[in-house]
């Protein structure tokens, strides 16, 4: 027993472990963190902050499996290092072991087993021959499976893989799919883009961009006119409509035009027929 004294209390390391290995047993075996709770008579939060504190990755569930490979425990290692879910590696001799100490129904129990333990893998890793790749892609799905020929059906020896490659495999896949497929990664800023319809026309520094022009006002004349009016010889536009009329009379001191008297008609004749 290994107690340590925290000021009046006094703590016992090995509950504290022991108490560690039983919440992480029963999270392992599929309760949820509420149920392991209840049944250990600790908090929710608790269990929560543990697995935290433990976590060493999240991911998708990866697996490895391959027979007959003869560097099996090369390949272990790379896939312990990488942190692979399930990994079921033979060598030839294993295999035809595996094969001749069990009965028909033992042996079909224990296929069927390492299916479904596949089935909960989100990603499987399978090196074996050509005819067992095409096998495992139409039981787990070709999405599922990435399949490693190691020789031609039917293989009667071991065969070698290489670890380092095995291990960039294995990096490749926990990438996400947006990066193994080299598009943008979501939440990365788009690039902007130039609205539908608008003409792309490369902008010579320093020129002059043509803009939205605004509608002349009354007061406003095209400066054109007049340079047109000028080069003829004759007055500018709207010269001879200033000029005749009464700001001009006032700017030349002159009294302005005398507007026409009113018609009327003459005196004792009729205005028109009755």
């Amino acid at each position: 027993m290994e107690l340590v004294r925290i000021g009046e209390k006094v703590i016992d390391r090995q509950r504290i472990y022991r108490m560690v290995d039983r919440i992480l047993e029963l999270r392992a075996s599929g309760l949820s963190q509420q149920d392991v709770a209840h049944e250990l008579g600790i908090d929710r939060t608790l269990v929560s902050r543990l697995e935290s504190l433990g976590e060493v990755r999240r991911g998708h569930k990866l697996g490895l499996v391959g027979f007959p490979v003869g560097n099996r425990e090369a390949l272990e290692d790379v896939a312990r290092r990488e942190g692979v879910d399930f990994v079921w590696l033979l060598t030839e001799k294993e295999r035809r072991r595996f094969i001749g100490e069990r009965s028909g129904a033992a042996l079909l129990n224990d296929l069927m087993a390492l299916i479904a333990r596949a089935r909960e893998l989100d990603h499987l890793i399978f090196l074996g021959s050509d005819m067992r790749i095409r096998l495992v892609e139409a039981l787990l799905g070709p999405d599922r499976v990435t399949g490693i020929q190691i020789g031609t059906s039917p293989i009667t020896e071991d065969r070698f893989v290489d670890p380092e490659a095995l291990r960039q495999l294995i990096r490749q896949l926990r990438l996400p799919r947006d990066d193994r497929s080299g598009r943008e990664p979501a939440g990365r800023a788009p690039v902007p883009r130039e609205p539908a319809g608008r003409e792309l026309v490369p902008r010579t520094p320093g020129a002059r961009q043509p803009g939205p022009r605004a509608p002349a006002g009354p007061q406003e004349r095209d400066p054109g006119d007049a340079g047109a009016a000028e080069a003829s010889g004759g007055p500018p536009a709207g010269a001879v409509a200033a000029s005749s009329g009464p700001a001009a009379a006032a700017a030349r001191d002159e009294p302005a035009p005398a507007a026409p008297p009113h018609h009327r008609p003459a005196t004792g004749l009729p205005a028109g027929p009755a």
